[in-house]
């Protein structure tokens, strides 16, 4: 929760920054460190975010080995037959 609020935090300062009289050689820098945090600060949190993610494999063909598994798909036995003599 600290991070998203640094980035509220960050996001209301980019906004006020141009009204706050400050001499454009200061805006240019402070601008960019503003930036760059953001930047730094997002990464942290999209890569936090895909840390937690559980990730399943994708079963390509899962309706065909459901078919095979039922009980109603057809059993044979190759190699012996139903008549005994």
């Amino acid at each position: 929760m600290r991070r998203e609020r640094i980035l509220l935090i960050l996001g209301v300062w980019v906004a006020l920054l141009p009204y706050l009289g400050f001499p454009y050689s200061w805006k240019n820098v402070l601008f960019t460190l503003s930036g760059l945090i953001v930047i730094y600060y997002s990464y942290m949190l999209n890569k936090e975010y895909k840390a937690t993610q559980v990730t399943k494999p994708f079963d390509n063909f899962r309706e065909n080995s459901d078919f095979h598994t039922s009980e109603s798909a057809p059993q044979e036995v190759v190699g012996q037959s139903e008549e005994k003599i």
